[in-house]
C-alpha cells in the first residue's frame, strides 16, 4: 500500500471512529441528565469487563485475520483467506457463545470486587450484577461481526469497517436514549433500571453493525470471488495449520487490545476502594470513578480514535512490505505513521488540557467543575501514550515481533497494578492518572527500542519532526491560554465565583478556533502540514518562495 493510500484508509477510518467518538460523547450528555453521577458509574462498572471478555472472547480477530488475509493476498493466494473466514465464522459464534455464558455467570463475583453491600449510599450489589449480566448479551453477536471486519481490511478495504462502526454506534445510541428515557420519564422506574435499559443497547447495536456487514459481503462477494478465481497459488494449508498461525497472530492482538480495559479495571477495583479507606463516602468516591472512567476518558479516547484507525490500516500495510522484503517502503510508512499521529494528536491532547476547565463545563455542567477539570487536566495528555502504543504495538505485530508488544505490555500493567492504591491513597484522584502515564510509559519505551532494533528504523528524523511539532502545540497552547483569561477573568467573575454555563462555552470557542488557527498557519506556512498529509490534501502544499 502507497503513502496515499495508507493515509486515505487512516483518514477514512479516523472520520468513521472520530464520529463514532463524538456522537458517543453527545449522547452520553442526555442520559448523565436522565441518570445522573450514580447510574453513569452503574454503566461503566457493566461495561469494563465486558469489553475485557469482548477482547478475549474474539480473540484479536480483526487485526490477526487482516494480517492472515493480507499476507496470502500478497502471495497470491485468495483461497486460504476465504477458508479461513469460512471456518472462523463458526468459530467466532462459539467463542462468543462461551464469553456470554462466562460474564454472566460471574456477573455476581465481579460486581463483589467493585462494590460491597454494606454500603448505605451509591449503587448496590444487585444492580451492579443485573448490568453486568445484561451487558454480556452483546458478546453473542460481536465476535463474529469482528471477523467479518478483519477480512475485509486484510484486502485493504477500510469502508465496510467503517460504515458499520458507525451503524452500531448510531443505533446503540437512540435504544440507549430512548430506552433510558421511557424508563425514568413515562416509566417514573429506578435509575438501575434505566442503567440496565442502556447497557442492553451493546447488542442491539450489535445486530445493525452485523447488518451492514452482511449487505457489503452480499454486494462484494462476485468480485471477492473473481479474485479467487484469478488466484496463482493455493498452498493448501491444513485447518490445524492455519488457526496455529493465526492464533500466534491472535494472541498479541488480544493482549495489546486488552491495554485500555485492564488499566480501566484495575482503577475499578481500586478507587472506591482506596478512596474510602482515605475517608471519601461510596458516593463521593463513585463520583471521582465517573468523571475519571466515563467523562474525562470519554473526551481523551476523541484524539486516541486516530491511532486505532491507523493501527487497524497499519497492520495488513507493513506485513505485505514485511513479507515482500520491501525496507524502503517498510521505514517510509512507519515514519508517515509518526508524522500522522504526532500532527494529529499532540495538538488535541494538549489543547484539550490547557482548556480542561470550559470544556468539561460546557459538555457536563459546572457543579462538579473544580473536580472534573483538574482530572481532566491531567488526564488529557495521557491520549498520547495511548496512541503512541496503540501504533508501536501495530508496527511489532506487522513487523511479526508482536511477542514483545506483550512483554511491555505485561511490564507496564504491573507498574499500574502495584503502584496505584498507593498513589490514589498519596495523590487522590490524580493517582490513577498518574500510574497510567508511569506504566503507558514503560511500554511505550520498550517497544520503540525493539522496532529500532529489528527493523533498522532511524528515529533522527521523526525527533527533528517532533520538536517542530512541538513548539507549534507550545505557541499554540499559549495562544488558548491568552484568549481564556481576559473571558474566565471578567465575565462573571470566574468559575469559582458563580461562572456561568454560557462563560464556559464562550472560552471554550474562543480556545479552540484560536488555537486551531494558530496550530493550522503554522503549520500550512511551514509546509509541514503539506509535507505530512501528501498529495491527498494537495490545497495544503505551498510553493517554496512563499515564505
Amino acid at each position: 500500500m502507497s503513502d496515499s493510500r495508507l493515509v486515505r484508509g487512516t483518514l477514512l477510518l479516523t472520520s468513521a471512529t472520530l464520529i463514532s467518538r463524538i456522537l458517543g460523547l453527545v449522547y452520553f450528555f442526555p442520559f448523565l441528565w436522565l441518570v445522573g453521577k450514580q447510574g453513569a458509574a452503574l454503566y461503566q462498572y457493566a461495561y469494563t469487563p465486558y469489553t475485557i471478555l469482548l477482547s478475549i472472547s474474539t480473540m484479536g480477530v480483526p487485526l490477526a485475520v487482516s494480517k492472515f488475509v493480507s499476507k496470502y493476498n500478497a502471495l497470491g493466494d485468495y483461497h486460504t483467506g476465504r477458508r479461513l473466514f469460512k471456518s472462523g465464522l463458526l468459530l467466532m459464534s462459539l467463542t462468543g457463545l462461551v464469553a456470554f455464558l462466562a460474564l454472566f455467570s460471574f456477573a455476581g463475583p465481579i460486581a463483589k470486587l467493585i462494590i460491597d453491600n454494606k454500603a448505605t449510599t451509591g449503587n448496590t450489589l444487585a444492580d451492579v450484577t443485573m448490568v453486568i449480566r445484561v451487558v454480556s448479551t452483546a458478546l453473542v453477536i460481536v465476535p463474529s461481526m469482528s471477523l467479518i471486519r478483519g477480512y475485509f481490511q486484510g484486502f485493504q478495504s477500510m469502508g465496510p469497517t467503517a460504515v458499520s462502526q458507525l451503524v452500531e454506534q448510531i443505533v446503540r445510541i437512540v435504544f440507549i436514549l430512548a430506552g433510558s428515557f421511557i424508563v425514568i420519564k413515562v416509566l417514573k422506574d429506578e435509575i438501575a433500571v434505566a442503567s440496565g435499559v442502556a447497557t442492553f443497547g451493546a447488542f442491539i447495536g450489535a445486530l445493525g453493525g452485523l447488518a451492514v456487514l452482511v449487505w457489503y459481503w452480499k454486494k462484494r462477494k462476485a468480485h471477492l470471488d473473481e479474485q479467487l478465481e484469478q488466484s496463482t497459488v493455493d498452498h493448501q494449508i491444513p485447518l490445524k495449520d492455519m488457526y496455529k498461525e493465526l492464533i500466534a497472530y491472535a494472541v498479541p492482538f488480544v493482549v495489546v487490545g486488552l491495554a485500555i480495559p485492564i488499566y480501566l479495571q484495575i482503577d475499578t477495583f481500586t478507587i472506591n476502594n482506596a478512596l474510602r479507606d482515605i475517608g471519601y463516602e461510596l458516593e463521593d468516591a463513585e463520583a471521582v470513578y465517573a468523571i475519571l472512567t466515563a467523562h474525562s476518558h470519554k473526551l481523551i479516547m476523541i484524539p486516541v480514535s486516530l491511532a486505532t484507525a491507523m493501527a487497524l490500516t497499519l497492520i495488513p500495510t507493513i506485513t505485505n512490505s514485511y513479507t515482500s522484503g520491501d525496507n524502503d517502503e517498510l521505514h517510509g510508512q512507519i515514519t508517515q505513521t509518526f508524522q500522522l499521529l504526532l500532527f494529529l494528536t499532540l495538538p488535541a491532547a494538549i489543547g484539550l488540557s490547557v482548556l480542561a476547565a470550559p470544556a468539561f463545563g460546557s459538555l457536563y455542567g459546572l457543579d462538579d467543575i473544580e473536580l472534573g477539570s483538574r482530572i481532566l487536566r491531567w488526564y488529557a495528555p495521557t491520549a498520547i501514550f495511548f496512541a503512541l502504543f496503540s501504533v508501536t504495538a501495530a508496527i511489532l505485530q506487522g513487523i511479526n515481533k508482536q511477542k514483545f508488544a506483550v512483554i511491555s505490555l505485561l511490564v507496564g500493567v504491573v507498574l499500574k497494578g502495584s503502584l496505584t492504591y498507593f498513589f490514589i491513597v498519596n495523590y487522590e484522584e490524580l493517582g490513577p492518572i498518574l500510574t497510567t502515564d508511569i506504566g503507558y510509559l514503560a511500554s511505550v519505551i520498550i517497544n520503540l527500542y525493539i522496532i529500532k532494533k529489528y527493523s533498522g528504523y532511524s528515529y533522527g528524523y521523526i525527533a527533528k519532526r517532533a520538536l517542530l511539532i512541538g513548539i507549534f502545540v507550545i505557541a499554540m497552547a499559549i495562544s488558548v491560554w491568552l484568549v481564556r483569561m481576559p473571558i474566565e477573568a471578567f465575565i462573571a467573575g470566574g468559575y469559582n465565583k458563580g461562572g456561568s454555563y454560557l462563560q464556559a462555552i464562550l472560552s471554550l470557542i474562543a480556545g479552540v478556533v484560536t488555537g486551531g488557527a494558530v496550530y493550522l498557519w503554522l503549520s500550512y506556512r511551514s509546509h509541514l502540514a503539506g509535507q505530512i498529509l501528501g498529495n491527498r490534501f494537495k490545497f495544503l502544499k505551498r510553493k517554496k518562495n512563499a515564505i
